[in-house]
């Protein structure tokens, strides 16, 4: 007993927190009304610290990109309120000498009124001056039982190629560099009603949505009217079959983006519009994208981008090869990535942060209740010997 005694004697004096007699405690209404405003103070920092640990951070780094990654996927929809469907065309070309002209592939346009509601979709083969006896190659009209073989007028590849619709004569004008001058003198285009669809769509807009599959270096996709081909190693388009003399380039980007969505991501050109004033106009876009990896709380990864963007406004003239009328997307890679990870504040942080926080209030509550309780007493001593006035 002695023995116990003398070890819990030991540790009675190692008590750093002596306690005083209720009879020497002295209770004040400053003090009852500091020590509820800490209380208050205290519990709302403790439910802030409380939703911060039941929440994942996101910690961000940046690191040179490394990756040699293929391709790029580029998502867009972008709408044009005055120019048809029918005379727009989407090309893709990289500094490595990569094109993809007037592509059709996973992209689809819808034709829009002058409000902007979709017009249902009709068929192509509208045409009022369709023949029933399409010329044939050799010359002559299409006969009963025999097989057609459409005239590429001039722009054979070889003697046995045929070019059996518009679309087919005009993609082979593309391959020679030429440029079809009046759609009427081509058979097929006459028969499929190519400048009556075009007069026929006469102040609709055209939506177009869908993604792009390019190579990961620096290039550029643009829309524009008119078929695109190589002229003296000049990428030009042909706009003489359309008989117009301006292009209304007007438009919205309601979506771009490089890559997949992830969570915070902020794509600058969404809702972007611009109204053309002039009769011919160049919109340029020059994008510098940055390589992000976001991983998830659940260490699910996604290979995305973000980019910021410059924007330049061209004046075109009819005529000038490199001032053609359309939107154009300059892009560029950076060699910085960003590093981007969800995680949760660990236990011991979160509790570490709390006792800071009832210590820090607890000890400041004291000290302004100690300023409080000493200014009062020296007040009322000031006034009861008449000093105070």
């Amino acid at each position: 007993m002695e023995m116990e005694g003398g070890v819990l004697g030991k540790l009675r004096r190692l008590d750093v927190y002596p306690k005083i007699n209720e009879d020497f405690y002295r209770r004040t209404l400053s003090g009852g009304i500091i020590t509820l405003a800490s209380s208050v103070i205290m519990l709302l920092l403790f439910l802030s610290e409380l939703r911060h640990y039941l929440h994942a951070v996101t910690e961000t780094q940046l690191v040179v990109d490394t990756s040699r990654a293929d391709t790029l996927k580029i998502n867009f929809d972008i709408t044009f309120p005055a120019l048809q469907c029918s005379i727009i065309s989407v090309d893709a070309m990289d500094i490595s000498g990569l094109e993809h002209l007037d592509v059709k592939h996973d992209l689809i346009k819808q034709r829009i009124d002058s409000h902007g509601n979709v017009i249902d979709s009709r068929q192509e083969d509208i045409a009022s001056h369709k023949m029933e006896q399409p010329l044939q190659k050799h010359g002559g009209r299409l006969e009963h039982n025999e097989t057609y073989c459409g005239s590429c007028y001039g722009a054979e590849m070889s003697d046995d190629q045929c070019c059996n619709t518009c679309e087919e004569v005009r993609e082979a004008y593309r391959q020679k560099g030429w440029g079809i001058t009046n759609p009427d003198l081509i058979d097929q285009c006459k028969r499929e009603g190519f400048l009556e669809k075009i007069k026929e769509e006469e102040g609709e807009g055209c939506n177009i949505y869908g993604f792009l599959e390019v190579n990961k270096v620096a290039g550029n996709f643009h829309f524009a009217p008119g078929k695109s081909f190589q002229q003296a190693n000049v990428h030009v388009h042909d706009l003489l079959p359309f008989g117009k003399d301006s292009f209304n380039m007007s438009h919205q980007i309601n979506r771009l983006a490089f890559g997949d969505y992830f969570p915070g991501v902020v794509n600058p050109l969404d809702g972007a519009k611009w109204t053309q004033l002039l009769p011919f106009g160049m919109y340029q876009y020059f994008i510098k994208v940055v390589p992000t990896v976001y991983t998830d709380i659940n260490n699910h990864t996604i290979q995305s981008n973000q980019f910021s963007v410059t924007e330049h406004f061209r004046v075109a003239e009819v005529g000038q090869v490199q001032s053609l009328p359309g939107v154009f997307i300059f892009y560029d890679l950076s060699p910085i990535k960003v590093m981007s990870k969800e995680s949760y504040e660990s236990f011991l942080h979160f509790l570490t942060n709390v006792c800071a926080i009832v210590g820090g209030i607890f000890t400041v509550s004291g000290i302004l209740d100690s300023f409080v309780y000493h200014g009062q007493r020296a007040i009322k001593k000031k006034m009861e010997i008449g000093k105070f006035s």
